[in-house]
């Protein structure tokens, strides 16, 4: 059976339920690291897990040379439209290495991250970044905050998107922050699932315990990182 992020992430109805993304935030937040790390036009940037590329996109327009990696064919194909010199979109799995030691940076954005069932995978996505990264390379890994999003999780919900009643109830299920996504569309019915692991501060930083942890913030203005009030929880990691 195929993973559930294969299926949705490549549907239009996917894109059609996010398409209110906040994008001046994104790109706030994109300003705040771009400062932080004090990226460089000579610096590589991988945007893993990058959708349609909105991030990658605005980055390099600062002259950051970028290259967006999603598993998502129809959203790479979209972003395509935009590669230059120095931005490039492919189709790639996070489980396995892109380029050995090549990126200064590796970007992990908008809770792209904890997808997949068995725990080993999510450790092997983890030794996949670090050996993308040249040494001191530099992760950051931007995830939601658990502790607040369990705390204030909306059990059901309706939405109604381009004429499409959306039916959206959500759960914790066996360690994994569950979504259902039902709906109608031309008389046929349709159903989703999201599926993202329960990740806290410290199953994190057991993932990166052979790195060097460098911050940790809690919001896209890289606020202090707060378990019980943050809305993010941002990790910034370096390899040694």
């Amino acid at each position: 059976m195929a993973d559930w992020f294969e299926g949705w992430f490549d549907s239009k109805y996917y894109h059609i339920l996010y398409k209110n993304r906040d994008h001046q935030e994104a790109q706030l937040f994109i300003d705040k690291l771009y400062h932080l790390l004090e990226l460089q036009p000579e610096n590589k940037v991988l945007d893993l897990a990058c959708g349609k590329g909105r991030h990658a996109i605005y980055l390099n327009k600062k002259d950051v040379d970028v290259v967006g990696a999603d598993l998502s064919a129809q959203s790479i194909l979209h972003a395509q439209q935009y590669e230059n010199d120095k931005l490039k979109f492919v189709v790639h799995d996070m489980r396995e290495v892109l380029y050995e030691q090549h990126f200064d940076f590796v970007f992990n954005l908008f809770t792209s991250f904890g997808y997949f069932e068995d725990e080993k995978e999510q450790v092997k996505t983890i030794n996949a970044i670090h050996d993308t990264l040249k040494p001191k390379g530099i992760l950051v890994l931007d995830f939601m905050n658990v502790h607040k999003t369990i705390k204030r999780l909306v059990p059901s919900e309706t939405k109604e998107i381009e004429g499409i009643t959306f039916h959206l109830n959500r759960k914790v299920e066996n360690g994994f922050i569950v979504k259902t996504i039902s709906f109608e569309d031309q008389g046929q019915a349709y159903r989703f699932e999201e599926r993202v692991k329960v990740i806290t501060e410290q199953d994190f930083r057991a993932y990166v315990q052979s790195w060097d942890v460098l911050n940790v913030f809690g919001d896209y203005h890289l606020g202090a990182f707060e378990p019980e009030t943050s809305d993010r929880f941002i990790l910034v990691a370096q390899k040694k």
